[in-house]
């Protein structure tokens, strides 16, 4: 009898070492802010994987390392003079590698780690050898730039990973579903006028970064209606979000009819994040990566990755990340979370009356640039 194919999870220990420095919740030290670990910090992302061992899940799971990434996949994404900077940076004392990108010595070498997991995991569904996968990346990189990074963000996994799936002829058309906190603009720039990669982002109005993610940018030349931001109120939860999926991102996404999917998995969306103002729980997470499950199987052969981004609560990104992993591996191994109910009985939790205003107002727009 053949064997069922698990999902694949890339981890690599490397990508814990990524050191940004003590500035906690701030850009860089200062004055006047004590010392303390930065938010982006490996505990959240080592807790996960910690969890998954305890539970058993990821016995369940195909587990692979995966070379870092090389210059020549990188420089299909990054300037050759960024690349440049960051190197020099490296062999020094680090810096910023743009806006609120701080690094150290060691870094460089976490980041391309980190890069080098999205594409194995993108590489092995795209070409069929693994049903889907999840990576464990960091430092993150859906905020990082063709020049510059931002946001925590050094190197841009994603952009990396698609351009070289597309390059090697492993898949043609592939969607992107950024549902992290905070604007994806790092896909959006890559691919903001190619026609065959969908991006859609869906965050937090105006939290960072402050310049893009309006639903206004909707692609430029080839690639207008190809782009998709839906910038949610601050404050909504899982009734606004579970609205938004169904009646405009999943339409959109099987609209398009990608040969993959690809998620930028944030988990700072949810109710416990210090950085963001929105009210998920693991249930909510664990809910859309089922429905996009169930569409990729109907339209890409099931070929669904998921790339770890943010999430900044170190005790509750665990729970949300396992309860996705769950989903994607069709597992009954579950951990009860102890704030999953809690969560849901917030207050506003169901959709309220602008926020179906804003998405359907969005919605009939989208009808008009990308019928769905």
């Amino acid at each position: 009898m053949k064997e069922k194919r698990r999902t694949g999870f890339f981890w690599h220990e490397r990508c814990f070492w990524h050191d940004p420095g003590a500035i906690g919740v701030f850009s860089a030290p200062g004055e006047f802010l004590q010392p303390q670990p930065a938010s982006e910090s490996p505990e959240s992302k080592r807790r996960l994987k910690n969890l998954l061992e305890v539970s058993g899940l990821i016995d369940e799971l195909d587990v692979r390392k995966a070379p870092p990434a090389s210059r020549e996949d990188l420089a299909r994404f990054h300037t050759g003079r960024y690349l440049d900077e960051l190197e020099e940076g490296a062999l020094t004392r680090g810096g910023d590698a743009g806006e609120c990108a701080p690094y150290t010595p060691g870094s460089l070498a976490a980041a391309k780690q980190s890069a080098g997991l999205a594409i194995a995991a993108v590489e092995a569904v795209a070409s069929g050898e693994l049903p889907n996968a999840y990576a464990l990346c960091r430092p993150p990189g859906h905020h990082a730039e063709a020049d510059r990074g931002r946001g925590f963000c050094l190197l841009g996994n994603v952009p990396v990973a698609v351009m070289r799936a597309r390059a090697l002829g492993h898949a043609r058309r592939i969607a992107i579903l950024d549902w992290d906190v905070h604007h994806g603009n790092g896909q959006q720039d890559a691919f903001y006028d190619d026609p065959d990669v969908l991006t859609v982002s869906i965050h937090q109005a105006g939290n960072y970064p402050l310049d893009s993610g309006f639903f206004e940018e909707l692609g430029e030349g080839a690639g207008h209606g190809a782009n998709l931001n839906l910038p949610m109120p601050p404050g909504s939860g899982i009734g606004a979000y579970r609205y938004a999926m169904q009646e405009l991102v999943l339409p959109a996404i099987g609209g398009f009819a990608p040969d993959l999917i690809v998620v930028a998995c944030g988990y700072d969306a949810c109710g416990k994040d210090p950085l963001g103002k929105m009210m998920l729980n693991s249930s909510a997470f664990a809910a859309m990566t089922q429905q996009l499950k169930a569409l990729a199987e109907r339209i890409s052969d099931g070929k669904l990755v998921m790339i770890h981004e943010g999430g900044y609560s170190e005790g509750y990104v665990p729970m949300c990340g396992h309860a996705v992993i769950q989903q994607l591996a069709g597992s009954r191994t579950q951990v009860p979370d102890p704030q999953n109910d809690e969560i849901a009985a917030w207050a506003y939790q169901s959709l309220q009356p602008h926020q179906r205003a804003l998405i359907d107002g969005w919605r009939d727009q989208w009808l008009r640039v990308a019928p769905l």
